[in-house]
């Protein structure tokens, strides 16, 4: 991909996303290019299939394809999902691949559950839009209804769940966010003409059990040694913990609580997960939160030639390459641990975060000693007066901020979730007292996934670039632009930022 967020095909050609040329994009086919794994989707007119550019297949002819620039467009045109290359695995689009920002933004939110418990209209009013006026742009930048787009990532979210569990054909289509079996039924013979029991090919069906087991795929490489050490560095005990490559964690979504533990793939480009069947309910939105929280969706290869334009850049580039933007499973979560990292070393911050952690966090059960609790709940910690904040370790001013930014995000005020734009959120938080640009560009780089984002005042930084001076560090990170966020990564390996 380009900066401006143009494809780019192998003979150097460009086009807009969501525009596909289609002898460009049967070029890379032909090529079976892994960069556009999850760029363009392949629909085969002989045989009612779509595939992604990577199939194993044989290369069908030029005739008989047509090009999609999302699984949706494919299957609103009667194609069905190949067996074998199993589109429901593709990689997503990388930030920078976005098209129309308040459609990608309601994308995002429609992929990560907001229609399984509530309506189109109630998503457009979060958005400030009309029901209308939100529909009419999704339509418009991706050619599909946003209940095409729901339905879609439902049916694929099921078809992996029956391909690679032995869950009850029931909780499936809970589980993928059906509130109705019989429409589950009815959406899957309609859409892949075949039922949800052929699909199972005979393999033995469970009713127990306490672990379900999925795979999350990516665009390689992928620096998972950095990526765990980053967020376990920072984490707070008892929530997160490594377990040799296994990184596990505590979760509660909603009212549901439990367990994730996941490590990569030797065979493939994809993470296993292994997820507590007390999750089930709130699949969608934790394997979405998941994507974010390991930058699965960057494009490494466009990151890469980019940013090894700068010289300076070249030798953590070469040392690191995948290097990754950790995400925040939860957007308050990392706000809250930004603050309490306010001008103290890591290690002082993640020790009182551990403790709030401890403090305002809920026991749940799992199976590995090291995790004990959830991550600290925004409702309990802005229910607390200042003086049991301060008591954690805090200076008073600081549980001020810590009080005002709970609040704030109970009420609404300040809003972390998917789809928000990040010059909105980051707006928001400066309003807070306490609250400076540093720790809203880190929220946005963490929490909001803005690959631009860049702390310019931070002291890993200054020293890397050699420079004392906010604007200095913007002239020196200008030429890295749209990916300063993962630039910055790549300085703080070597001063222990962030």
């Amino acid at each position: 991909m380009s900066e401006n967020g143009e494809t780019c095909f192998p003979d150097g050609h460009r086009l807009p996303p969501m525009h596909l040329d289609s002898d460009l994009c049967y070029h890379s086919l032909n090529a079976r290019d892994s960069r556009f794994d999850g760029q363009f989707y392949v629909g085969v007119t002989s045989t009612g299939i779509y595939c992604r550019p990577i199939c194993p297949t044989r290369v069908p002819r030029r005739d008989n394809c047509r090009f999609f620039a999302n699984a949706a467009s494919a299957e609103q045109q009667g194609f069905r999902p190949c067996l074998r290359c199993r589109p429901e695995l593709a990689p997503g689009k990388a930030p920078m691949d976005n098209v129309g920002r308040v459609a990608a933004a309601a994308v995002a939110r429609i992929e990560a559950g907001a229609l399984n418990d509530a309506g189109f209209d109630a998503l457009a009013a979060e958005m400030g839009l009309s029901g209308r006026q939100l529909r009419r742009s999704i339509e418009r930048e991706y050619g599909v209804t946003p209940v095409e787009l729901a339905q879609t990532r439902r049916l694929l979210l099921a078809k992996q769940l029956l391909t690679e569990t032995q869950i009850r054909i029931t909780d499936v289509a809970f589980a993928s966010g059906f509130s109705s079996l019989r429409r589950f039924n009815h959406l899957f013979r309609t859409r892949y003409r075949l039922s949800p029991t052929d699909l199972r090919r005979g393999k033995p069906v469970v009713a127990g059990g306490d672990t379900v087991t999925l795979r999350l795929a990516y665009r390689p490489p992928l620096d998972w040694e950095a990526l765990m050490g980053f967020l376990v560095g920072r984490g707070a005990a008892g929530v997160e913990a490594i377990d040799g490559e296994r990184y596990l964690r505590a979760v509660r979504i909603g009212t549901c609580a439990g367990w994730i533990a996941v490590a990569p793939l030797k065979s493939e480009a994809a993470l296993r997960v292994d997820v507590a069947v007390s999750l089930l309910p709130v699949l969608t939105p934790l394997l979405a939160r998941l994507r974010r929280l390991f930058d699965l969706d960057a494009n490494p290869q466009a990151i890469h030639e980019h940013l090894s334009r700068d010289v300076r850049l070249r030798p953590s580039l070469s040392r690191r390459p995948g290097l990754r933007v950790p995400g925040a499973f939860d957007g308050f979560e990392l706000a809250l641990r930004a603050v309490l990292g306010q001008q103290i070393s890591v290690k002082a911050a993640t020790t009182v975060f551990g403790r709030f952690a401890k403090a305002y966090g809920e026991t749940v059960q799992t199976p590995f000693p090291a995790l004990l609790h959830t991550g600290p709940r925004a409702a309990l910690i802005a229910d607390a007066s200042l003086e049991e904040l301060a008591a954690l370790g805090l200076m008073r001013a600081r549980a001020v901020t810590v009080s005002a930014l709970s609040r704030a995000v109970c009420d609404g005020t300040v809003r972390l979730e998917p789809g928000v734009a990040p010059e909105q959120a980051a707006a928001a938080l400066k309003e807070l007292p306490g609250i400076g640009d540093w720790t809203a560009q880190y929220v946005a780089m963490r929490a909001l996934r803005d690959p631009d984002a860049f702390p310019a005042s931070d002291l890993g930084i200054y020293r890397s670039l050699g420079v004392s001076k906010p604007r200095d560090a913007l002239a020196a990170a200008e030429s890295w632009r749209p990916w300063r966020a993962y630039a910055v990564l790549h300085l703080w390996l070597g001063y222990g930022g962030g």
